[in-house]
């Protein structure tokens, strides 16, 4: 494909209508051809118009979005994509890499910077939004796509779909969304900012048209149905990932598939790649016919979902509602397990845009002649609907009917009606978010031979905001403009030093791809050198750095938390804290955060010298470095934590830390010990999922060649297995940490036995001052221990694991006896002789005596 819309096929100089017909040769080749809406939508792009098109989800875009790449790469100017998102940026870019070749297309989302010179460029809307307010009317951007554009709405990222339609006069604009509502608005501003007409190309006509039901059957009932009337692929749409995982479990009980397709399922699954805690539950989930679709999930079973949906091999996928978001899933039929979602602030009815995005999935293009949308009834009507039918089959019982009561929490009501409103009403007005930033002054000020002052003050005028919205954001820039003075990150010209139309000048330089991110990570390039680099914390240390600039995993530090208050609580109980303070105590508990007096001192010293990071802050955590501590593996962090669900969110936080580390951090700041850490990282990554490193890799060097991933993933596994053979016996604290405590058990055992030359076996022949173990020496410490207790016991609440207590550099252990009485005041001491159990790679341990615990 890529050779057939090569520039190459259009002779320089060609007008608009001779590269038209190029292009509509290339649709003809390829037995494309095009719905009225897209045919109307290219011809006026060919005339040099802009274009707002509106049409539904499904209705062929992109083939539009590609006609004016195509024409703007071929007249020799540079158009960009911009996508709400950096994996639809990533997920565009390898597509367009196949239509226009790799040579003619450029990546731009913050995390990867490919061939930025590129005709034909992808980014993120922030991106976009930098170049502009950085360069303004000059800025070398020709034509603009933007996808997905109701995102001008969103409350913390509006801006940025705003400012390229404030700035950028000399391009010419295709906005595209299924849901832009009324578009007078937009096509009387453009019009008025580029000089060129803006038409309106609007369709309400589906591909596959969409036909609506309501549902009080019960949800697996109503799934086995919509199955039987063949409307499968069904997607079942929840609003939580927990919700996804139950419903899957309990679809189990139904059967969807025949034999014939159970087989053709195992068939395509005999390469798949489970390899985590996960993947064994998703492997039998999915060997049933049913797939499970959601950010939680590592991307290589995500991808696994997409492509057996895709060949039909899955009747039902249980998925969250990031369907409306672009996601590939080719199905039949979506149904609405609720139409009330939690939005961070409250629950809500569903907005019309978002049912909108949601059931426009609905239907396959090419193999649907109607795509089914089905809402299912809240969970307690449809109980009680069935309760009143057995009332009604049994007069005699119906005085005892008593009726379900909706969820306290979590739910707004909704019935038939509620979907009916929702499918006829329009789609919410977009409403203009703009807002004033340290970054956007920093952009606007850095303007060569221009009065920045002047662009800024425009930029705000001409915004789409109220003038009293307007007056309140000029307040604001005047602030964070003085603030920025004071503290010389610029400085106000003197009349007479003015060259040009500048009247500040910055004093700091801005990176090219400047953003707030970027500024995080000139913070851990100023912090890092303070660190101490001869400490042995040194590389952990850098780790803990790296993991203060990324976002929060919360569905791993809730799970941190969660562990440490159940330990915590066990071992106020055991002291006798009254249970009050154990409740107070447990409301202090926080997700480990080491160095974060240093994270948090160097941080806003920083600040005090680069003020545009007033707003933001870094955020302390310990998820890597954790498990580079402790060199635990992917399959033991997640056991620990009991994140099965959220598996991806852990791998992209691992991911992240890893490009960090690989990409931000100079070498001349890293030590062996480090290199180290960025391999084991590495490792650990590549062999749980090396999709999301392989495409950052693949799309940093797509002319690299591809290898197999499961080829990929075995030798991760190999060179794991050869990294942790090198690392010290006692520092891998898991493993470690169970082979101690099952030599502890044995010994004791032993000694509960009275098996005195099986407890002499397994310790050292001395105690650390060189007295020796003898039987005679065993036994009398024994006895005494007889004097007040009839036995040692062995039963499992003896080999529980909080009887073992272990010093913090591991030299040092006590082993509570537990005895019948429940007394348990007295213990095993040992000194463990790390440099021995490191070179035997077994626990080797001095016996310190048998004695009574000292309170």
């Amino acid at each position: 494909m890529s050779a057939h819309l090569s520039p190459s096929l259009v002779p320089p100089g060609s007008s608009a209508d001779e590269i038209l017909n190029v292009f509509l040769d290339f649709l003809t080749k390829s037995g494309t051809e095009p719905y009225d809406h897209q045919e109307e939508a290219i011809l006026e792009l060919f005339q040099d118009k802009n274009v707002i098109l509106d049409t539904p989800t499904g209705s062929g875009k992109s083939l539009v979005a590609l006609a004016m790449q195509f024409k703007s790469m071929c007249q020799g100017r540079r158009s960009y994509y911009t996508v709400p998102i950096k994996a639809l940026a990533n997920e565009k870019f390898l597509s367009l890499c196949h239509s226009f070749g790799a040579e003619n297309v450029g990546l731009l989302t913050g995390d990867a910077t490919v061939n930025p010179g590129a005709p034909v460029l992808c980014c993120t809307a922030e991106i976009l939004a930098n170049i502009a307010l950085r360069d303004g009317a000059d800025a070398r951007v020709d034509d603009v796509i933007m996808d997905e554009f109701h995102y001008y709405s969103d409350h913390s990222r509006g801006a940025a779909w705003q400012i390229p339609l404030l700035t950028l006069p000399k391009a010419r604009f295709l906005l595209m969304s299924a849901t832009i509502g009324d578009s007078s608005f937009f096509s009387k501003m453009m019009t008025e900012l580029t000089g060129a007409e803006t038409t309106l190309v609007q369709s309400d006509q589906r591909p596959v048209p969409l036909e609506f039901s309501y549902s009080t059957t019960q949800l697996q009932e109503k799934v086995a149905e919509l199955n039987e009337d063949g409307k499968a692929p069904v997607y079942l749409v929840h609003f939580t990932q927990k919700a996804c995982a139950e419903t899957a479990r309990n679809l189990l009980s139904t059967n969807f598939c025949t034999k014939e397709e159970k087989a053709a399922i195992a068939e395509a699954l005999d390469a798949a790649d489970f390899r985590s805690p996960y993947g064994r539950e998703l492997s039998k989930i999915l060997r049933h016919g049913v797939g499970i679709h959601h950010a939680g999930l590592l991307p290589k079973y995500r991808l696994l979902v997409e492509k057996l949906t895709a060949k039909g091999l899955l009747k039902v996928v249980c998925g969250t509602d990031t369907l409306g978001v672009g996601v590939n899933v080719p199905i039949r039929t979506v149904l609405l397990t609720g139409l009330c979602k939690y939005d961070g602030r409250g629950t809500k009815i569903l907005a019309v845009r978002d049912f909108r995005q949601i059931c426009g999935r609905a239907g396959r293009r090419g193999f649907d002649s109607i795509g089914y949308v089905v809402i299912q009834a809240p969970e307690h009507i449809i109980e009680n609907l069935k309760l009143e039918e057995k009332a009604a089959a049994n007069p005699k019982k119906k005085k005892s009917f008593v009726k379900r009561k909706p969820p306290e929490k979590g739910y707004v009501h909704w019935d038939e009606s509620t979907m009916q409103k929702l499918i006829v009403s329009p789609p919410e007005p977009l409403v203009s978010n703009f807002s004033v930033t340290h970054g956007m002054l920093l952009n606007v000020l850095s303007r060569e031979k221009e009065d920045g002052c002047a662009a800024l003050k425009k930029l705000i005028a001409d915004s789409h905001e109220t003038e009293g919205k307007k007056k309140s954001l000029r307040k604001h820039a005047f602030t964070l403009f003085r603030g920025l003075v004071q503290a010389k990150v610029l400085h106000i010209l003197p009349t007479s030093k003015r060259t040009d139309a500048r009247k500040v000048l910055l004093d700091i330089d801005l990176p090219e791809d400047f953003s707030l991110n970027h500024a995080l990570g000139l913070w851990l390039l100023d912090a890092i050198p303070q660190l101490d680099r001869e400490s042995p914390d040194y590389a952990v240390n850098v780790i803990s750095l790296i993991e203060a600039i990324l976002e929060n995993p919360d569905a791993v530090l809730r799970k941190q938390i969660d562990l440490l208050k159940s330990e915590l609580m066990a071992r106020l109980k055991d002291e006798g804290v009254e249970y009050d303070d154990r409740i107070a105590a447990l409301e202090e508990v926080e997700w480990p955060k080491p160095g974060k007096d240093f994270i948090y001192d160097t941080f806003n010293e920083y600040k005090i010298r680069h003020p545009y990071l007033a707003n933001e802050n870094v955020r302390p955590k310990s998820v890597a470095r954790e498990m580079i501590e402790n060199f635990q593996s992917f399959e033991d962090y997640v056991k620990t934590y009991k994140l099965e669900r959220g598996e991806a969110v852990l791998l992209r936080h691992l991911t992240e830390v890893y490009k960090v580390l690989s990409q931000t951090v100079p070498d001349t700041f890293k030590t062996e010990e480090l290199h180290e850490a960025e391999s084991f990282l590495e490792l650990i990554v590549r062999h749980t999922d090396s999709s999301l490193l392989d495409e950052w890799q693949n799309i940093q060097h797509p002319e690299a060649i591809d290898e197999n991933a499961a080829e990929k993933a075995d030798k991760a596994a190999e060179r794991l297995a050869e990294f942790k053979a090198k690392i010290p016996y006692t520092k891998d604290k898991l493993s470690f940490t169970r082979q101690l405590r099952n030599h502890l058990l044995t010994l004791v055992t032993a000694l509960a036995r009275d098996q005195i030359e099986t407890v002499l076996s397994l310790i050292e022949p001395a105690d650390s001052e060189g007295k020796l173990w003898t039987n005679e020496r065993l036994i009398r410490q024994l006895d005494s221990y007889y004097e007040s207790h009839q036995q040692i016991r062995l039963d499992p609440e003896a080999r529980n694991a909080r009887h073992t207590h272990l010093s913090d550099d591991l030299t040092t252990i006590h082993q509570t006896l537990i005895d019948p009485d429940e007394l348990n005041d007295w213990n095993l001491v040992f000194t463990l002789d790390i440099g021995k159990s490191n070179e035997s790679r077994t626990p080797i341990l001095r016996l310190e005596g048998l004695e009574p615990i000292v309170s």
